[in-house]
């Protein structure tokens, strides 16, 4: 059993940064790939960007791809969301999840708001 803890969303102004954090127990980490989702107010839970397990590929959401980079510490179970540039639009509550199998995402943490407000 993981358990996966987010941290670190809040409120940035447009054109802003912020880094996301989810913190992993429980399990083995480094054979989890991981994924960040999201789900925008009003709307369903998206996909966002994954990273496997062993930081070689990562994957990313057209909507995010060049202003969102994910990455992963395999040795502090942890892995991150750096966003940059960022747009009314990425509001949204962001979680973490880990697939024991690609795209099997099976564990999912309780998810950060991340508001983004002039």
């Amino acid at each position: 059993q993981v358990q996966l803890v987010e941290s670190g969303g809040g409120l940035v102004q447009p054109g802003g940064s912020l880094r996301i954090s989810c913190a992993a127990s429980g399990g083995t980490f480094s054979m989890y790939s991981m994924g960040w989702f999201r789900q925008p107010p009003g709307k369903e839970r998206e996909f966002v960007g994954r990273i496997s397990r062993n930081i070689s590929i990562t994957n990313y959401a057209d909507s995010v791809k060049g202003r969102f980079t994910v990455s992963r510490d395999n040795a502090r179970n942890a892995v991150f969301l750096q966003m940059n540039s960022l747009k009314p639009e990425d509001t949204a509550v962001y979680y973490c999840a880990a697939a024991p199998d690609p795209g099997q995402y099976v564990y999912w943490g309780q998810g950060t708001q991340v508001t983004v407000s002039s």
